[in-house]
């Protein structure tokens, strides 16, 4: 495996000269988000890659639960952020979370015991990059799917008062809107999955073949991959747009767009 050294990663992050640039020619955002994003990545994947080295060193379950709740926990925050219409209160993250952590914690299982089986099964090398890897996307779609969900219930409020006027419960009258925020939050990984090999090598295949892995083997481990985050992104999704639905009506079949707030 060839080692990077700091020299080479700095001249590396020249290019982000070339990001802000373009952004300040074409006036399409402010070239200090993109400074401060830099900066966080670069404290953030050095702060994980000592938490790493700690929890492969340590090999103790109690330890990787905490690193996996600490993550969830973030992943359902960067959720509620991305927002531009979230839920008021603590329902947003609530939903967000409860989503993630159940669609996550399920293909992560299932990974651990019937596909990968590590001894122990809790071991940090396989746990953290695997349920990182699930989590980011799933996080995604679920951010993308709600967004969608609010700005269509908003946009679509009166035919959607309309048809509960005439007596529909409040899934049949949202079935447009809950089709079109499920295609919306999972059609980037069916994009992914059709492009992946023919157009663009994913990453985790990248890194293994860069460190020196068998193709074959590193293909099958990147396959795996996409269907375990295919999987996740949709239970965490749906679960999400069907809760989301649920907490922007009522028992009696209202619609309560009241229960979103605009950020300024």
């Amino acid at each position: 495996m060839i080692e990077i050294g700091y020299m080479e990663l700095a001249l590396g992050s020249l290019l982000l000269l070339v990001h802000g640039a373009v952004t300040l020619i074409y006036k399409a955002g402010s070239p200090f988000s993109l400074l401060i994003a830099g900066v966080r990545m670069v404290a953030q994947l050095s702060l994980m890659a000592y938490v790493l080295r700690f929890l492969f060193a340590a090999d103790m379950p109690l330890w990787t639960l905490l690193a996996v709740l600490v993550m969830v926990a973030f992943a359902g925050y960067e959720v509620v952020a991305r927002q531009t219409r979230p839920m008021e209160g603590w329902w947003g993250y609530g939903i967000a979370t409860g989503s993630i952590c159940m669609a996550a914690g399920i293909v992560t299982v299932f990974a651990l015991f019937v596909q990968l089986k590590p001894d122990p099964w809790y071991d940090a090398r396989y746990t953290i990059p695997l349920l990182g890897m699930v989590l980011g996307n799933t996080m995604t779609g679920i951010s993308i799917g709600l967004s969608t969900l609010a700005n269509a219930l908003k946009q679509n409020s009166d035919a959607i008062e309309a048809r509960l006027a005439l007596g529909h419960t409040r899934t049949q009258a949202c079935q447009t809107v809950i089709r079109q925020s499920l295609h919306t939050g999972l059609i980037g990984i069916v994009n992914s999955m059709s492009a992946a090999g023919l157009v663009f090598i994913p990453g985790m295949m990248t890194g293994q073949l860069m460190a020196g892995a068998d193709p074959i083997e590193a293909a099958k481990y990147q396959a795996l991959i996409m269907f375990l985050i295919a999987g996740g992104t949709a239970i965490g999704t749906v679960s999400a747009v069907i809760l989301g639905v649920y907490r922007l009506t009522d028992e009696r079949h209202r619609l309560r767009l009241e229960r979103l707030s605009i950020k300024m």
